[in-house]
């Protein structure tokens, strides 16, 4: 005998597994749209990198080797850049070298003549009356040079005037 609350029960119970199972039906309906999402981003990254191994991969590479290309240039456009500063720089520094030491010597030499402007009078007479005691002593100087030079040559013609009286002596002794 099956009662009213038996068939309620049986009724409930099927109702429930009925509503765990559309429960159940509707959980799985959710991820399969969850997955069949997943799998349309993985299928278009799919799709983008087929794409970019067949044709961005290529295209990638040509750039590539274009950059290194236009590295290379730089560097090398680099390389002769830094080697024509470097020579303008020494070019410039010898340059610069020449001025200095002809400056150095022009203020040199102008150095006595502007300390003699700023000195007194008798400091200056003193200065000229050494100098001219300079050319004198040159002039002197060359002349003793010259007196010893024509005494040598008397020394040497006496010796041979002294050697020929000598031989000449002999002679007449031995006649």
């Amino acid at each position: 005998i099956v009662t009213r609350d038996d068939v309620e029960e049986l009724l409930k119970a099927t109702w429930q597994y009925v509503k765990d199972k559309e429960q159940l039906l509707r959980d799985l309906r959710s991820q399969i749209e969850e997955t069949d999402q997943r799998l349309s981003v993985k299928q278009s990254e799919r799709d983008y990198w087929l794409e970019y191994k067949n044709v961005g991969s290529k295209i990638q590479a040509n750039k590539i080797m274009n950059l290194e290309k236009d590295i290379k240039q730089v560097k090398d456009d680099l390389h002769r850049a830094t080697e024509y500063y470097r020579n303008a720089l020494k070019a410039v520094k010898e340059e610069n070298d020449r001025l200095v030491e002809r400056h150095m010597k022009f203020c040199k030499e102008q150095a006595p003549e502007n300390a003699v402007r700023y000195l007194d009078k008798n400091s200056r007479r003193e200065i000229e009356e050494n100098e001219w005691l300079k050319e004198e002593v040159k002039v002197y100087q060359k002349e003793v040079s010259d007196l010893k030079a024509s005494i040598q040559l008397l020394e040497e013609e006496n010796i041979s005037l002294v050697t020929k009286l000598i031989d000449s002596r002999l002679q007449n002794l031995r006649v």
